[in-house]
């Protein structure tokens, strides 16, 4: 392992703004006014059990949806399909009944 000379901590290169309690400071030069009459609280619980199960049950229920849909996407081409498909064997059939040919 290769020593590496050991450079002094480098200075900051601006000195820290110290604004007392109850001012306040913009450095645009505009005045911040504060409103302390309202408070915000944000609540962060932790997820138990029920909470856990609920979720998954609503996972499974949007993936139950969506395997419905594409089941339903799926399900409705297979009648189409099918139709096509007699469509075309049954022009097979008929060609020869109303080819023209000079026999």
């Amino acid at each position: 392992m290769t020593d590496q000379p050991k450079q002094p901590p480098e200075r900051p290169r601006f000195e820290p703004e110290i604004i007392p309690p109850g001012e306040t400071h913009d450095p645009r030069g505009t005045r911040v006014f504060i409103d302390q009459t309202t408070t915000e609280h944000v609540f962060v619980g932790k997820v138990g059990p029920f909470g856990l199960f609920l979720m998954a049950l609503a996972i499974g229920a949007v993936i139950a949806v969506i395997l419905v849909l594409l089941l339903g996407a799926f399900l409705l081409w297979i009648p189409i399909v099918g139709l096509l498909i007699a469509a075309g064997l049954v022009a097979g059939v008929l060609r020869p009944l109303f080819s023209r040919s000079g026999s």
